[in-house]
C-alpha cells in the first residue's frame, strides 16, 4: 500500500541539451532565484528612492560571492581530507560544475560580500550593512526555496525512509522504498519565510526596526534547517557517528546570530527603510 501512494520520481536533472553543452535543472533554478532578487531589488530601490544603477554591481557580488563561498564550504566543511589531501582534490575546488555547494558557506561569503558591497556604495546611496542584510533576505528567501527544487531534480540530498503517503522513491538512485522530500520541505520553509518577510516589508515597515528581517530569516531558515536535518540521510561518511550532522553543528551559530540581530534591532531602534522610503509611503497615503 506504501508503493502505491507514494510517487514515483525519475526526473532527468538534464532540462536539454544544445552542442554538447548540457542545461540542467538545476541550473535554470540556480539563475532563476537570482533573476527573482534582481526584480525585488528593482522594487526596492524604486519604493525607497535609490538609484538602481548599483544592482548591476550588487547582482555580480551576489553571484560571485555566492558561488565561491558555497563551493569553498563544501570543500572545506564537508570532504576536507578528499580537497586538500591532493593535488588533483585540490584543483576540484576549482571545478564547482563538478557538484558539491554548502548552503552554511555561501551564507557567509555573501556576509562578508555584503560587508564589502555596503562600504562601497552605501554611503552614497543612505543605505549601510545592516539594511542590505534585511532586504537581501526576503530575496534570498525565495532563491533557496528555488535552489531546493533544483536538488530535487537532481535527487539528492533527501531524507531517510518514510510511510507517509507524499514518500519519493527516487528512481535515479535505485531507491525502491519511499523518502522523506526534504528539499520540498526546505524549499516550502523557504517560499513562506519570503513571504513572510516580503508581507512585514510591504505592509508594517513601520512597525518594525532595522536588523529584524535579517534576524528572522537567520532564525527561520537555520532552525527550520536544524530541525529537517534530523531526517535527511547523511551527506558524507564521517557524519554517522555524530550526534549531530554536519549541517545542524554550521546551523547553531547562524540561529545565534539571528538573535542577535534581532536584540541590535530594538536596542538600536533604526528606521527598517531609507527615508526615501517613508516620504514615498506618507505621500501616497495623503493622496
Amino acid at each position: 500500500m506504501t508503493d502505491i501512494l507514494a510517487i514515483t520520481w525519475n526526473a532527468d536533472p538534464v532540462l536539454f541539451s544544445f552542442l554538447g553543452l548540457q542545461v540542467r535543472w538545476y541550473s535554470l533554478m540556480f539563475v532563476a532565484g537570482f533573476v527573482l532578487g534582481w526584480f525585488i531589488f528593482q522594487w526596492f530601490c524604486k519604493r525607497e528612492k535609490i538609484n538602481p544603477r548599483i544592482l548591476d554591481s550588487l547582482l555580480i557580488t551576489l553571484i560571485v560571492g555566492t558561488i565561491v563561498g558555497a563551493r569553498l564550504g563544501h570543500c572545506l566543511f564537508y570532504q576536507p581530507d578528499y580537497y586538500l589531501g591532493s593535488w588533483k582534490g585540490f584543483l576540484e575546488i576549482f571545478m564547482p560544475w563538478e557538484g558539491g555547494l554548502a548552503s552554511h558557506g555561501g551564507t557567509i561569503a555573501l556576509f562578508l560580500a555584503m560587508i564589502w558591497f555596503a562600504r562601497r556604495y552605501g554611503r552614497k546611496n543612505n543605505f549601510d550593512f545592516v539594511w542590505l542584510l534585511d532586504h537581501l533576505a526576503i530575496a534570498v528567501g525565495f532563491a533557496a526555496c528555488f535552489i531546493r527544487l533544483g536538488n530535487l531534480f537532481n535527487s539528492e540530498i533527501y531524507g531517510g525512509p518514510t510511510n507517509l503517503p507524499w514518500g519519493f522513491i527516487f528512481v535515479r538512485n535505485q531507491e525502491t522504498m519511499p523518502h522523506h522530500p526534504t528539499q520540498l520541505y526546505e524549499a516550502l520553509s523557504y517560499l513562506l519565510l519570503g513571504l513572510v518577510l516580503l508581507a512585514i516589508y510591504k505592509y508594517r515597515p513601520g512597525k518594525v526596526y532595522r536588523g529584524t528581517l535579517i534576524g528572522i530569516f537567520f532564525i527561520w531558515c537555520f532552525g527550520s534547517r536544524f530541525l529537517i536535518e534530523f531526517i535527511k540521510n547523511v551527506q558524507v561518511d564521517f557524519e554517522s557517528g555524530m550526534a549531530l550532522k554536519m549541517g545542524q553543528l554550521l546551523s547553531i551559530p547562524f540561529v545565534l546570530l539571528g538573535i542577535g540581530f534581532i536584540v541590535y534591532a530594538y536596542k538600536k531602534k533604526l528606521p527598517l527603510m531609507t527615508d526615501g522610503g517613508y516620504k514615498e509611503i506618507t505621500k501616497k497615503k495623503t493622496k
